[in-house]
């Protein structure tokens, strides 16, 4: 745990302390585009923070293969090497886009591409554990289109929720932190050591997301663009495949005592390998959502809107932060409630816990509707927007009340009674003003 601890951190600094300068670096180089019409953010910010994400990985996977206990993960296995050169093609496609904002068919492309230098390199779904079923091995070709289907899935998924400060790096950090323990559990609970290269892509994913959180919150001082944003998906996806094709539920059965007990205690992986609903549940549903709704309206799935989740947070009537938080919310109720579950499936306080957790997630959703307001006489314990609203008094009307003129209005310069001048308000400030005009 040391070793992925240290891991963590290193990966962690170098990424926010290469943050600043990429930033500045993204001024000079012109990365910074105009406000378009679904941006949230009031002011250009830059983007290629995925600059720095990238160097963390980096950092991360050389500092583990100088370890003594995460070296044998390079020694054993290629798949390090793969993910290295999977997430470099991606991050390039990445940076070219946050520039030059190339075609989207150009990035699915890419992603492909990525995708496919990772299973030609040994990182690939093998075999299929199927509830019910059992384990079914799958085809070279069976293998390499699930594999590149779920990368692609999974780097969309992360991309179209990058929509709010701070909102992908904290779902795919809270994601990552539910796949490093679990995985985490499969190798050193088990001793299943096929698990240790999805251990460490997680705890590395961690550290990235850490490591840029701070520069990325709100108000952002700048964006991961899709440099950053499809360089995570790709990473997170790397370890669902990992942990997933690579670990044979017949080596769990030597613990479960049977196949159908060790396919059951890892369906909250085998899911997001079919259809990612628990590790990544949320920005998964995000990315069907906007597909029917694009596809629907006769628009492309790729092209931008206003309609995702934590746009539609903000319709509500939540803040900028409080919708952040919320959807962090229910990522981290549906990853750890599976990982939760996967660990005793037969304990029904996880249930129940879950169903509770889920009730205050509701009440938090519809909370600008019913805001509470404290009484008079608590006004002062409480924040500003719980008080009740006094009606606000103008100060020009105050002023003009108080220096109007009780008599009836009188032009300047017009004899009043007895011959003398009306000087009132009015007049003075007409005299005021030629004053200084006459200047």
């Amino acid at each position: 745990m040391r070793e992925y601890l240290l891991t963590l951190c290193v990966t962690a600094a170098v990424t926010y302390l290469l943050t600043g300068p990429v930033r500045k670096f993204a001024i000079v180089a012109g990365a910074m585009p105009e406000i378009r019409a679904r941006d949230v953010h009031r002011e250009p910010t830059p983007r290629l923070g995925g600059i720095a994400m990238f160097f963390g990985l980096c950092a991360g996977l050389l500092v583990a293969d100088h370890l003594t206990n995460l070296s044998e993960v390079f020694q054993n296995s290629n798949e390090p090497r793969a993910l290295l050169s999977g997430a470099a093609l991606i991050w390039l496609i990445g940076v070219l886009d946050d520039k030059f904002e190339i075609d989207a068919l150009i990035k699915l492309g890419g992603q492909m591409i990525a995708a496919g230098v990772m299973v030609m390199q040994g990182l690939t779904i093998l075999w299929l554990p199927i509830p019910g079923v059992g384990n079914v091995a799958l085809t070279q070709w069976q293998g390499t289109l699930l594999t590149v289907a779920l990368v692609v899935i999974t780097i969309n998924a992360v991309n179209f929720v990058d929509g709010l400060d701070g909102l992908a790096s904290g779902m795919v950090c809270i994601a990552a932190a539910a796949f490093f323990l679990y995985a985490y559990r499969i190798w050193y609970s088990y001793g299943i050591e096929a698990a240790a290269p999805a251990t460490l892509f997680s705890a590395i994913l961690m550290g990235m997301c850490i490591g840029f959180l701070p520069h990325n919150m709100h108000p952002a001082r700048i964006f991961m663009g899709d440099s950053g944003s499809m360089l995570i998906g790709l990473v997170l996806s790397a370890g669902a495949i990992s942990i997933t094709g690579q670990v044979d539920p017949d080596a769990l059965q030597l613990f479960l005592h049977s196949e159908k007990a060790a396919v059951h205690s890892t369906v909250p992986v085998y899911i997001p390998l079919l259809l990612p609903l628990t590790i990544i549940a949320v920005p998964a549903a995000d990315l069907v959502l906007a597909i029917v709704r694009r596809t629907w309206r006769g628009q492309s799935p790729f092209a931008a809107d206003r309609g995702h989740l934590h746009h539609r947070l903000l319709e509500i009537g939540h803040s900028h932060s409080r919708a952040v938080l919320i959807m962090y919310f229910w990522s981290a109720l549906i990853a750890f409630g599976a990982l939760g579950y996967s660990v005793n499936s037969a304990s029904m306080w996880i249930v129940l816990g879950i169903v509770f957790l889920s009730a205050i997630g509701l009440v938090l959703l519809l909370l600008p509707r019913f805001t509470p307001r404290a009484p008079r006489w608590a006004e002062h314990l409480v924040p500003p927007r719980y008080r009740r609203r006094r009606a606000a008094v103008d100060p020009v009307l105050v002023l003009a009340e108080e220096d109007r003129d009780p008599r009836p209005p009188v032009v300047a310069g017009v004899s009043g009674v007895n011959g003398a001048t009306a000087v009132g308000p009015r007049s003075r400030l007409l005299d005021g003003r030629k004053a200084e005009s006459s200047r």
